[in-house]
């Protein structure tokens, strides 16, 4: 863990690690209520077909543990309650309360709240014993994480040996025009749509910068490694846009 007098980003800032959480949940309660209006806008819908993709690869099976961590607003919830069945269990983990709560909401509005458990809690310490889950699933989440490698190995500690990491997340574009376009359309247009939708050009100025500040594909890939997960691997959508991380414990 980190110590109290040690600094870490903020998009482009250097703050104190009280200070980035506290931010960092004020930008997400800022953004709670159109959190996924944005994400369609900001992704042109991508988000929702690297999602699917993403359960897709995940290889969950009928009567599974899935656990979702900083879920937000249900997405992968969802789809991974439908994949269980009604024997498996998959619980919707975020630290932020505001999107905890929609996310609830859509899942009793989807009637998928029976094999659900909702629970608000951190990333760096979660809650659950050794050994408790087949898979466990952070999207666009874990660049948000304080301390991403007390994350990444707690995660691992209550991942089941022979069970799956997926860490799907904003990346590196391997293509150079593709950068330059990603860069304009980031800097110039998603803050501008955080003014006009939410009245917020701040928080989605920080989103912008919180993804430049993430580790590329190779970096996230020695990070988790270096975590205890024994094999990682990695798939890109959209030219490196998004790369999606699968990682083993065995």
């Amino acid at each position: 863990m980190f110590s109290t007098d040690e600094t870490t980003d903020f998009g482009y800032k250097k703050v104190s690690i009280s200070e980035k959480t506290l931010r960092v949940s004020q930008v997400f309660h800022s953004v709670a209520s159109k959190y996924d209006l944005m994400n369609d806008l900001m992704s042109l819908g991508m988000h929702r077909l690297w999602k699917r993709v993403t359960v897709e690869l995940s290889q969950v099976r009928p009567n599974d543990k899935v656990l979702d961590v900083a879920g937000g607003t249900g997405d992968l919830t969802r789809l991974f309650a439908k994949r269980v069945g009604e024997h498996g269990k998959v619980t919707l983990l975020d630290i932020n309360e505001s999107m905890l709560a929609i996310g609830r909401d859509r899942l009793i509005d989807s009637a998928l709240i029976d094999n659900v458990q909702v629970l608000q809690a951190n990333a760096e310490a979660l809650p659950f014993g050794d050994d408790h889950f087949d898979c466990l699933s952070i999207a666009f989440g874990l660049r948000n994480v304080t301390d991403k490698m007390t994350a990444l190995q707690s995660m691992y500690r209550v991942l089941k040996p022979g069970g799956c990491l997926l860490i799907l997340e904003f990346s590196k574009p391997i293509l150079s025009f593709l950068q330059t376009l990603y860069d304009r359309y980031s800097f110039d247009i998603l803050p501008k749509l955080g003014q006009w939708i939410v009245n917020d050009a701040l928080s989605y100025q920080y989103l912008v910068e919180s993804i430049r500040c993430h580790p590329d594909q190779e970096s996230l890939k020695s990070l988790i490694l270096a975590a205890g997960f024994d094999q990682c691997e990695y798939h890109n959508f959209s030219g490196g846009i998004v790369a999606l991380h699968r990682a083993w414990k065995f």
